[in-house]
C-alpha cells in the first residue's frame, strides 16, 4: 500500500508498505530519520517515541497504514516544531500548573549558544529546540539511546504544562526507560527548560 502523511512539517509518501510494517521502520528505513531508536519493539522503553497528531506514541506499535493523512513529529523535527509553536503561541505552553523548579534554582546552569543540529528532514544545520538545549546544559545526555524519546515526551509535556511539578515530569516520562542514569539529570533538564520557558513569557 501507499501511505501519505506529514513528517516534521513536510508531505511524505511511502510506497510498497506491507500491513505489518511499523511507523518506526518507515521513519528509520524508508525516510532516513534514524533519531527514533529501535530498542524493545514492544512499546515498553519509549526510545521510539514520536508525536502523532500531537500525542506521544511508541512508533514501534503504530502500523504505518494508521498514519495516512496524519502528522508525525520526530526528534529531528523538534527544533522546527518548537519554532513554529513559539511563532504561533509566544510563551510556548498552553497551560500552567504550580510547582517545579524556581527560576532562581534553574539559573545554576547558564545557557550556551545553541549548538548546530539537524533540520527536520535532511539532517543538516539548524538550532536546537529549548528542551534539546536544556538536556545538553543539564548534562542529561549520556549514551543517547533513550534521549530522542525523552525529548519528544518532555517537549509535549512542556507544551501543555508550562510549570510542571516533579510529579508531572515523572508521569510524563514514565514510559521512557534509561539504562545509564538515575534519571535525576533528565528531571533537571526538564525543570531547566520549564524555568527558561517561564522566563520568556
Amino acid at each position: 500500500m501507499r501511505v501519505n502523511f506529514t513528517v516534521n512539517g513536510r508531505q511524505q509518501e511511502a510506497d510498497d508498505v506491507w500491513e505489518g510494517e511499523s511507523l518506526l521502520y518507515v521513519l528509520r528505513e524508508r525516510m532516513g530519520l534514524p533519531g527514533s531508536k529501535n530498542a524493545c519493539e514492544q512499546g515498553e522503553c519509549g526510545s521510539c517515541t514520536v508525536r502523532l497528531d500531537g500525542v506521544p506514541v511508541c512508533s514501534c506499535l503504530v502500523a504505518a497504514g494508521q498514519v495516512q493523512d496524519r502528522e508525525v513529529v520526530t526528534v529531528e523535527g523538534l527544533a522546527d516544531y518548537a519554532k513554529h509553536r513559539e511563532d504561533s503561541h509566544p510563551g510556548g505552553a498552553c497551560g500552567s500548573v504550580c510547582g517545579g523548579t524556581s527560576l532562581q534554582e534553574a539559573r545554576q546552569w547558564q545557557a550556551r549558544p545553541a549548538d548546530r543540529v539537524t533540520d527536520g528532514q535532511t539532517g543538516e544545520g539548524g538550532e536546537l529546540s529549548p528542551i534539546q538545549q536544556a538536556f545538553i546544559d543539564a548534562g542529561a545526555v549520556q549514551c543517547g539511546f533513550c534521549t530522542p524519546g525523552l525529548l519528544v515526551a518532555a517537549d509535549e509535556l512542556l507544551e501543555r504544562n508550562a510549570s510542571p511539578s516533579d510529579a508531572d515530569i515523572r508521569e510524563a516520562l514514565s514510559g521512557n526507560l534509561c539504562r545509564c542514569t538515575g534519571y535525576e539529570k533528565i528531571l533537571d533538564a526538564v525543570r531547566l527548560a520549564a524555568a527558561r520557558q517561564e522566563e520568556t513569557v
